[in-house]
């Protein structure tokens, strides 16, 4: 981490609540949007819960129509299709409804409003000119934070890359958090949505590009994860728990807005981009490989993040409590039915050199906290489907 240079900026306001969505057309309206598109998958219109949204909006007689065209890993595709649905209806914001699909389609489209040419002309950072459409994000899990980060991750579905667009213009202005939109979520989905959460915290606060306020954020968020992720996946019910998994998420995105991610994060977008696997369930079987491969560049790190998740580490050394920091995760997995090697999710050794390419054209490579070069990505990957943690 370093203490010469570093700056912070989060701009996004945030409404937090029980029962909160159902004020989201007053808050848009004070936004000055005028026509609204909610941009949503068709599980999230179909299970109702855009009524308390919707009802909102008409409220405050503020027109609004529904694009729920988004699939997971959103390519360049449903960005164009979105935009030509809110050109024709001469929408002025967006408003994200879902995941972190939904949320980073909303961004694309609001770029794209805009700026000329196509989304993929915006890879990489700062190359936005012209101020997006306003982007309002409710997250429907507790996982991605993308209603609190600058960035959307889009897939080239020629190549199968997952590219990052970064800009400040993509914090949203409003982030509303509900955790009665959440009550409902499947096992499944809060174990993995939630696991995304814990990877943000702790690649956060291992970055290089780590600073005091961003791993302040990281591991408060790692160590209300720890309390709480479990709970909600084996309850499911508890407003309690849920909320503060919905600030924790948000708490970790708002940390690696600042910090960028790391190797986690550079493998797992090929998982998506190239296999189409689901982002928070690579996440969480990729990161015990990922942190055992970490462990010699963050020691007392690993060390803070293992006290943060519950472990015991008195009367341990430095190297033996970091240790516990993956034990934790592993455990975690394990109680959540999470596999334990990527052979399970459906890599096979084929894809094996297109995954190392595209890992590594990540920028998060870059931020990792271990030097890293193509020969580690292959064998992280390799350890990761072998379910080994030796050798390393």
């Amino acid at each position: 981490m370093s203490l010469l240079h570093y700056k912070y900026f989060m701009p996004t306001h945030v409404e937090c609540g029980n029962g909160v969505s159902e004020r989201t057309g007053e808050m848009v309206k004070d936004l000055g949007a005028t026509r609204v598109l909610i941009v949503t998958d068709k599980g999230i219109r179909e299970s109702k819960l855009l009524e308390g949204i919707e009802q909102s909006l008409l409220r405050v007689h503020l027109e609004y129509e529904i694009y729920d065209e988004v699939e997971p890993n959103p390519s360049d595709d449903t960005i164009e299709k979105g935009l030509e649905y809110l050109r024709q209806h001469q929408s002025d914001a967006v408003l994200a409804v879902g995941g972190g699909s939904s949320i980073d389609t909303a961004k694309g489209i609001a770029i794209m409003a805009t700026n000329p040419g196509h989304i993929f002309d915006y890879e990489g950072v700062g190359k936005i000119k012209t101020t997006p459409l306003k982007i309002i994000a409710i997250p429907t899990t507790a996982g991605t934070g993308s209603e609190v980060t600058a960035s959307t991750v889009i897939t080239n579905k020629e190549t199968l890359f997952k590219l990052a667009v970064i800009s400040p213009y993509l914090y949203p202005s409003l982030a509303i958090l509900d955790p009665a939109l959440i009550l409902n979520l499947p096992q499944g989905l809060t174990a993995a949505t939630g696991m995304d959460a814990l990877t943000h915290a702790i690649e956060s606060y291992t970055s290089k590009t780590a600073n005091p306020v961003s791993q302040a954020l990281a591991i408060h968020a790692i160590k209300m994860i720890g309390e709480n992720l479990t709970k909600t996946y084996f309850v499911g019910t508890d407003i309690e728990s849920r909320e503060k998994m919905l600030v924790a998420s948000m708490i970790a995105g708002i940390a690696f807005a600042q910090s960028r991610l790391g190797n986690v994060h550079a493998i797992s977008h090929t998982f998506g981009g190239v296999l189409n696997i689901p982002h928070g369930i690579a996440n969480a079987t990729l990161l015990p490989f990922v942190m055992k491969f970490n462990l010699p560049a963050c020691v007392e790190e690993f060390k803070d993040i293992a006290i943060a998740l519950g472990k015991d580490v008195t009367g341990l050394s430095v190297k033996q409590a970091a240790e516990e920091a993956i034990n934790a995760v592993i455990e975690m997995n394990q109680t959540m039915k999470i596999p334990l090697n990527i052979k399970d999710l459906g890599v096979s050794e084929e894809f094996f050199p297109k995954l190392v390419e595209d890992s590594m054209r990540s920028g998060n490579v870059l931020v990792n906290p271990r030097l890293t070069k193509a020969a580690d990505i292959q064998l992280i990957i390799e350890k990761a489907y072998q379910g080994s943690l030796e050798e390393f």
